[in-house]
């Protein structure tokens, strides 16, 4: 696919940086943006050189939510296929061997929030607020609530779904929904940095620690401990953890093999 409304870059040190690309909608989605974010995330997860994804917006938001332009017009089943689309890149994170940072300047907003609280990591501006505000125009953001209430728990994901109130980063940093704050003017390079201190991590153990994670969360008490062993287990044979441990009893960098 040609991409069109995101911008896709591969930095040095196995970085790949993704950016929501409709500034002047406030990188709201559109039909074509959700396509080509998926894409665009499916192409990079694939890329054995990515260890790491930046996913951040140009312009003066993260991401507002849903172009309503496109609501009208549509029957239920199409608004159901339709809502689907807009929501796949949120589903499909969570399914990546490849960690996604969100980097979070201004506003985002409905499914932008959702796309937040979606992505694994997140590095906020201090002017990042966010919201799950389609209440407010008798809409409602019941599918970005799913990892929003991942994030901060049911009693507080129903405030944020049934009062749509925007909050700042310092109350979504102790929600949980952010994992740091740092000034505007320092966010690109403070992102930058943090996703390539994750890229030095080897790959096939964040690989495996993120898709295990994932996996385990609805699974009962007893069995996340024995699926989060087996994965254990299968790190343990990889040539990364053998790597890992003669590195550190030579003292010296570990080389990670290629994803």
């Amino acid at each position: 696919m040609k991409f069109e409304q995101v911008i896709v870059e591969t930095m040095e040190r196995h970085v790949a940086t993704l950016t929501l690309n409709r500034p002047d909608s406030m990188n709201t989605f559109s039909t074509r943006m959700a396509a080509e974010l998926k894409e665009a995330l499916c192409e990079l997860d694939a890329d054995p050189s990515v260890r790491v994804i930046l996913l951040k917006g140009a312009g003066k938001a993260f991401c507002a939510g849903i172009d309503v332009n496109e609501l009208e017009g549509k029957t239920g089943m199409e608004y159901q296929k339709w809502i689907e689309h807009m929501e796949a890149p949120l589903v499909f994170i969570s399914k990546m061997k490849t960690p996604v940072i969100a980097q979070l300047h201004g506003v985002a907003a409905a499914n932008g929030m959702g796309l937040v609280a979606a992505a694994d990591l997140v590095i906020a501006a201090g002017n990042a607020k966010m919201g799950l505000t389609a209440i407010n125009v008798g809409l409602n953001c019941v599918g970005p609530v799913v990892a929003v209430a991942r994030c901060v728990g049911r009693k507080k994901a129903l405030e944020l779904l049934l009062y749509g109130d925007l909050i700042k980063a310092e109350e979504a940093l102790s929600l949980g929904l952010i994992n740091k704050i740092v000034p505007m003017d320092e966010l690109d390079a403070k992102a930058m940095e943090w996703a390539k201190e994750l890229a030095r991590k080897s790959p096939v153990a964040v690989q495996i620690a993120k898709s295990a994670f994932y996996q385990s969360e609805d699974m009962s008490y007893g069995d996340r401990f024995a699926h989060m062993n087996e994965a254990f287990a299968r790190l343990c044979t990889t040539n990364d953890a053998k790597e890992g441990v003669k590195a550190f009893f030579e003292k010296r960098i570990p080389v990670w093999q290629e994803k």
